[in-house]
């Protein structure tokens, strides 16, 4: 099951239709038969489904990481400011420089959430980016990129083992 909002347009990929509800944050719900320890941890594995160009930790409470993607055009630093092994992790962004934004500090302040519960033996990851709202510079860039790294990189890593992270550049 993948659900997901975005201003105003809504879809879901499942065979039977979930119950869609809106948010005016950005996110995505996610249903598989991994056992919450095993998203718990894929979660946790930034560099397995984020990008590889991270400096830092991000397994425990109070852990700080900072990730770059296209050598700087997004730099920002995380903390996680909750951690409930199995069930839920949320990250603080500390510093945002999202040089493709006028607004370049936009992240700063916001929380990424991940929530997971059990359903019917599966195992539900509600992810959510608090702060970012249909109203916010980065929305459409960003539920883009959210939509593909959630998607397109976790979702592998949790069913399969692995990932498609954004690799580090090479120099």
């Amino acid at each position: 099951m993948y659900q997901s909002n975005s201003s105003n347009d809504f879809y879901t990929v499942k065979k039977n239709n979930p119950k869609i509800m809106k948010t005016s944050d950005f996110a995505i719900t996610l249903l598989v038969d991994q056992t919450p320890g095993e998203v718990f941890r894929a979660i946790n594995n930034v560099r397995g489904w984020w990008t590889e160009d991270m400096e830092g930790n991000s397994k425990k409470m109070n852990d700080e990481f900072t990730v770059r993607f296209f050598d700087d055009i997004h730099v920002s630093t995380q903390k996680l400011v909750e951690v409930v092994p199995k069930k839920k992790v949320v990250w603080l962004v500390t510093k945002s420089q999202l040089n493709f934004l006028d607004n370049k500090k936009e992240w700063t302040g916001t929380k990424i959430r991940f929530e997971l519960a059990e359903n019917d033996g599966k195992t539900q990851i509600h992810f959510t980016h608090l702060g970012l709202v249909p109203e916010s510079e980065c929305y459409k860039d960003c539920s883009v990129g959210w939509k593909r790294y959630i998607t397109g990189s976790l979702l592998p890593l949790i069913t399969i083992g692995k990932g498609m992270p954004e690799l580090k550049p090479t120099t």
